[in-house]
């Protein structure tokens, strides 16, 4: 099997994956984020921990849930904006708890605790605040009581996917000019121009089946994910480089593990939330 049948195959599912839950139901949306976010925490830990450093991998991933959780039940209304206070004694516990594990370096093992809480699980955080109290297409299963609509990440999932199809596709055909070969050497000058371009015409398809804003809307935020997705992507290579790994995991194959596969989202998206929030 080829390495682009492989990420053909494996990159449908991943399309099944993640829009049949953002489409079918609130709790299917809440679940499958839920996965993602544990998934590419747990493959963070796991890749630092082969530098020797022994991070708080439970305590982590369980304080990015927590997370996760108040963000949602804010953004479903069931909650005030003074949840989010329940993240102060979440890390003093996990400061606490690094005074009595008694580590040969007990702040590489915290930072390494922490770091991928803002890494990823602050943008995946953002997710509820995008589809829950908004209006526009509706999930297959209506919630009782609940204002829900996937729009928003259906529209910004599509274009980081046609981001990296076309990258991949025009820079593995043209591909000449190094973006940036210290980090990434793969990919090109070329690939990220075409991933652009592809996204900026996709993006024009949006506004009428989508709605959320008008073309031009959808236009700024292709550009945004574009920019900003090469970014994350180019970061999360950044990582593996420094800790001698070529993948993040394998649970994915031809597209590696989840930090592989979602990096472009914790810088894309925090952006493209942003936007909507101020201009839209």
């Amino acid at each position: 099997m080829t390495n682009f049948f492989r990420r053909t195959v494996t990159g449908a599912f991943i399309v099944i994956f993640i829009l049949g839950g953002l489409w079918l139901h609130p709790v299917s949306f809440f679940i499958i984020v839920a996965v993602i976010l544990a998934g590419t925490q747990h493959e963070y830990y796991l890749m630092v921990r082969s530098t020797g450093v022994n991070p708080q991998q439970v305590t982590g991933i369980v304080s990015g849930f927590i997370l996760y959780v108040t963000s949602t039940l804010i953004a479903v209304g069931w909650l005030s904006m003074k949840g989010f206070l329940v993240l102060i004694p979440v890390m003093v516990t996990v400061m606490t708890i690094e005074l009595f594990r008694k580590e040969e370096r007990p702040f590489d093992s915290l930072a390494h605790t922490l770091f991928p809480v803002l890494y990823t699980a602050v943008p995946l955080s953002m997710f509820p605040f995008a589809a829950f109290g908004r209006t526009g297409v509706e999930p297959l299963l209506q919630m009782e009581g609940v204002l829900f609509s996937p729009g928003i990440l259906t529209g910004f999932f599509l274009l980081l996917w046609t981001n990296d199809t076309g990258a991949y596709l025009i820079g593995s055909a043209l591909g000449r000019h190094p973006l940036l070969e210290r980090i990434s050497p793969k990919k090109s000058w070329e690939g990220f121009v075409g991933g652009l371009a592809l996204t900026l015409i996709v993006a024009q398809l949006l506004p009428g089946w989508l709605g959320v804003t008008g073309t031009a809307g959808w236009m700024k935020i292709a550009l945004i994910v574009s920019v900003a997705g090469t970014l994350g992507d180019l970061l999360e290579s950044m990582l593996k480089r420094s800790l001698g790994l070529k993948d993040s995991g394998t649970v994915m194959p031809g597209h590696g593990g989840f930090l592989d596969r979602f990096d472009s989202v914790v810088l894309a998206f925090p952006l493209v939330y942003l936007y909507l929030t101020l201009a839209v």
